[in-house]
């Protein structure tokens, strides 16, 4: 409720039109087909300690959301910047004119991974909104997930395709995009 206009209150205040930021709304979840959505942080804060919502994929896949920085966006009162971590992949609000998801990614896998990657390698900051949130419904897998998890030759395929990226982003920005490779790596 209200966050349109929270987001276009947020976009003035932090004068987005003017600088390169990425608003990170942080994003939750619920097993639960029926679900009364909080009307606020305190509602919803309330429902996350009585275990009908959760932070989102935590149990699934935690380094996707866990730079959002949970804990420190349950009392935070202004946006805050977070680091690009290796997976991070929020849910943003950016600028008409920045990056363009890059087209190889499609349907499942590293769509979103990509995307922030790409606004980390022109220093954009990530900003979290301390009274923004989305709550993710649950449905049944899409296509493409299941794809994913049974095709070893749609991971090989997208494996390819994130050295590709990697390459790509080492030769738009040069040293500076190492940090990408290096950190995959580690994993």
């Amino acid at each position: 409720y209200g966050l349109y206009d929270y987001l276009r209150n947020s976009i003035q205040q932090l004068e987005l039109p003017q600088r390169k930021a990425a608003l990170i709304v942080p994003a939750f979840e619920t097993l639960h087909y029926r679900l009364t959505f909080p009307k606020s942080k305190a509602e919803l804060l309330s429902m996350l300690d009585m275990g009908s919502l959760y932070t989102f994929r935590y149990h699934v896949w935690p380094k996707g959301h866990a730079p959002t920085d949970y804990a420190k966006w349950r009392t935070a009162t202004v946006p805050y910047r977070v680091a690009w971590q290796p997976d991070f992949e929020p849910y943003v609000v950016v600028r008409r004119d920045c990056p363009k998801y890059d087209q190889r990614f499609v349907g499942f896998g590293w769509n979103k991974v990509s995307h922030i990657m790409e606004l980390d390698a022109q220093e954009y900051e990530l900003l979290v909104l301390p009274n923004a949130f989305m709550i993710h419904m649950p449905h049944a897998p899409s296509f493409d997930i299941s794809k994913f998890r049974l095709s070893a030759g749609y991971r090989g395929c997208l494996q390819t395709l994130q050295e590709e990226f990697h390459q790509d982003l080492s030769r738009r920005y040069g040293a500076a995009a190492l940090k990408y490779l290096t950190a995959e790596r580690s994993l």
